[in-house]
């Protein structure tokens, strides 16, 4: 089904493959060098780059994509950094926070704001409920050859020719400044596809297949998926963008698909025939690995909870149901630090079989058009019973396809619930399940709490990850979890109706009103201010997390907390709330001693007051005032899944001034931390044991160690009445970066140039 190659590859004419390991291969190797430049990748990658080097790319994109989760942040964050006018396409929507009952007024006054923000400085604006941003942004605004960059993690649009990348807002910051993406240059992974889906698989099954094949190794992490061979001529383009949204869950940077002529009548029907180009490689590319997916040969697939890269085909798990479910129930436990955690998975094998409570298909992923209508061929002249079935187009173009099509009917009368363009199912904030629940959705993630439950308040439900037909055929059967055995081969043809959004889109790039006010809800609060890294830190651990790997959703929950990402205080006291609770308190205890210091600094606290929060032999002349007294996160491998730099922001709003990992799991969180001015220290994974919460970490000479472009610093453990030398690596930090660091935050570097 999958294979993964040892070696690169060279791909001779775009259908043959020959590794660099075998002897025609080795013939080859003298044209390595030039043959990198055959990838599509690279060609975009050159079309967008300012640095001059393609080895350390400054790049610049085309458009910029964000939702009312982010923009309100991204915006201030920009004023507060001198913006003046949207200096490319910045597309704003409100699929996020769409319900604004929770919190008051909330939700709708960061709308008001985007629609001001907009006005004023030349914005695309988006109202609720008209489309989920990566469908919006498919059917506006991707193009071949383009690139688009994007504060949502399943920022993708590569089976458009669209290479996208999914990033922290202080990334889109730097874009409407005018600045640059730098990054070093990526590599590059072909993913060979061959073959045909048999009936029944859709594009997650696809999907799921290729991240359980590569996630746990990191074998394309931070690098560019290359999506070439004969396979694509086989799949539709809903069932390419299908696949293309879920390689965020690989860990790759970004993607990128070879065209065809489907994709040009795909760019015809949405009125942008013009942006189409034929993307090829050339006739010799070389690449850095090769993912070979044969079509014919997956199966329905599922991701069990808690990770899209826990996969199984759904026959193994109806053939070994009790052992499957017994897994899930263990590693609930060990995910949750909680040994007498029931799931109650075990309970709703009935008769041999898996009764599953909840089915959704929604989203960038879930919610297309072909999706929604094989769901509707499935359940059409039958009937759902008491098995909750919602369904989420993912447009209200999308939604009124299916209307003329009669899908939403078909659906309405089988008892399903349609809804709106909502991503709320991805991320819990809709459709949260009953305590012990288990759901089943074609969405994007099925992280711990992505449907809503609270598990520190005792509440516990379960998502998987499955495609829109085997969601159908499980609704057909009374939520018996059932594997798709059909897939509608007449697809009829899509309409996009422009009227839909000519009515309500509000298109204002390149037409700024400047003498338009901002408006603010009481919700929207500035960002506190930060100081500069001083010479010396020292550095209280306020969490220090074993698990082998820690997402964002667990840094900073998702859900209830969406609707105060617009006020940095109020949203801070969720940080780690699911995983460390004690986080919030320990930090602000330590930031209360950074608090007397900066006060005895400015004359408002005297040098006895000050002398209480630093040890004896620290308190000589000139020491604490070249010190800094701060907090920090230990983690073996943190910042899997969302873009959100709020995972950041929020450390550091709790006077958070460095993380400390064996590993950061995407290159965004680590550049949340930077633009945020948190430290992103590694250690060797020997080292990963000696840390421990309420260890004071001091490491003197920080600022000059930065400044100075070292590659590591020594740290002194203390730790009753010890003291221990810890090797603390900063790896890979450019000099832009290291500047970043330095001011303390990326507010204060840009207003300070």
């Amino acid at each position: 089904m999958i294979e993964l190659s040892k070696k690169g590859a060279y791909l001779l004419h775009g259908t043959k493959l020959i590794t660099e390991d075998c002897a025609e291969g080795a013939a080859l190797a003298a044209k390595k060098t030039t043959a990198r430049q055959g990838t599509i990748a690279w060609d975009i990658l050159a079309a967008h780059n300012t640095s001059g080097n393609m080895e350390s790319l400054g790049l610049r994109f085309d458009a910029l994509a964000s939702h009312d989760i982010t923009f309100v942040g991204i915006i201030q964050t920009a004023l507060a950094s001198g913006l003046r006018e949207f200096p490319v396409p910045y597309v704003l929507t409100n699929c996020h926070n769409s319900l604004c009952a929770v919190g008051g007024t909330i939700n709708e006054d960061d709308h008001v704001f985007g629609y001001s923000a907009a006005k004023k400085f030349g914005g695309i604006f988006v109202p609720p409920h008209q489309a989920v941003i990566h469908q919006f942004m498919r059917e506006t605004q991707a193009g071949c050859g383009k690139m688009i960059l994007g504060s949502d993690s399943h920022t993708r649009y590569g089976a458009l020719g669209t290479m996208a990348i999914g990033e922290g807002g202080g990334e889109l910051v730097k874009q409407l400044l005018q600045h640059t993406y730098n990054v070093k240059r990526p590599q590059v992974v072909a993913v060979y596809l061959k073959g045909k889906p048999r009936a029944g698989v859709g594009p997650q099954d696809v999907a799921l297949a290729i991240i359980g094949s590569v996630f746990a190794s990191g074998y394309v992490k931070n690098k560019i998926l290359e999506f070439v061979g004969p396979g694509i001529d086989n799949i539709s383009m809903d069932f390419r963008n299908g696949i293309d949204v879920m390689t965020t869950e690989t860990t790759c940077l970004s993607s990128i698909w070879r065209t065809d002529e489907k994709t040009r009548e795909y760019l015809k029907i949405h009125g942008r025939e013009a942006d189409y180009q034929e993307l090829n490689p050339l006739g010799l590319a070389y690449y850095d690995g090769v993912v070979t997916v044969d079509l014919a040969a997956v199966k329905p697939m599922i991701a069990m909870p808690f990770h899209p890269s826990n996969v199984y085909t759904i026959a193994e798990v109806n053939e070994n149901l009790s052992d499957i479910l017994h897994q899930v129930e263990e590693t609930a436990k060990e995910c949750f630090a909680n040994k007498t955690l029931d799931l109650g998975l075990q309970k709703k094998i009935i008769q041999g079989r898996f009764k599953v409570d909840q089915g959704i298909i929604a989203g960038c992923a879930g919610g297309t058009f072909e999706n929604v209508m094989n769901a509707a061929h499935t359940l059409k002249n039958t009937s759902v019973g008491d098995f909750p079935l919602s369904v989420y187009p993912a447009s209200q173009p999308q939604f009124l396809a299916l209307l003329k099509n009669q899908a939403i009917e078909e659906l309405t009368v089988a008892g399903a619930s349609i809804r709106t363009a909502f991503c709320g199912p991805c991320f819990g904030a809709g459709d949260v399940p009953a305590n012990q629940a288990f759901s089943i959705r074609h969405t994007t993630r099925n992280f711990p709490n992505r449907e809503g439950s609270k598990p520190n308040e005792g509440q516990i439900a379960s998502v998987a990850l499955m495609d829109a037909r085997s969601i159908a055929a499980t609704a057909k059967n009374g939520g018996f979890l059932t594997a798709a055995t059909e897939s509608l081969e007449d697809i009829p043809p899509y309409t996009f109706d422009k009227a839909v959004y000519e009515h309500r889109v509000y298109e204002g790039f390149g037409k700024g009103k400047k003498d338009t006010d901002l408006i603010s809800g009481p919700n929207i609060v500035p960002w506190p201010k930060i100081r500069k890294l001083p010479e010396n830190l020292l550095l209280t651990v306020c969490a220090a997390i074993q698990d082998p790997v820690t997402t964002t959703d667990e840094l900073i929950p998702s859900g209830e907390t969406s609707s105060y990402r617009s006020n940095p205080l109020r949203l801070a006291e969720f940080t780690l709330s699911r995983k460390v609770p004690a986080y919030v308190g320990r930090a602000k205890d330590v930031q209360s001693m950074e608090t007397i210091r900066q006060d005895w600094l400015e004359g408002n606290r005297t040098l006895e007051e000050a002398e209480k929060v630093f040890p004896e032999d620290l308190r000589e002349k000139g020491c604490m005032e070249n010190t800094g007294i701060g907090s920090l996160i230990f983690a073996i491998k943190p910042g899997d899944g969302s873009a959100r730099e709020q995972a950041a922001s929020c450390q550091r709003v709790l006077g958070g001034d460095a993380n400390i990992a064996v590993e950061y799991a995407t290159k965004r969180y680590r550049s949340n931390l930077i633009n945020w001015g948190i430290i992103p220290f590694v250690i060797d994974e020997k080292d990963k044991g000696s840390i421990q919460v309420g260890d004071c970490l001091l490491v003197r000479n920080i600022r000059s160690a930065i400044a100075s472009g070292a590659e590591s610093v020594k740290a002194e453990i203390r730790r009753d009445g010890k003291k221990l030398s810890l090797d603390l690596k900063l790896a890979n930090l450019a000099e832009s970066e290291r500047q970043i660091l330095l001011t303390g935050c990326l507010i204060n570097f840009y207003t300070e140039q």
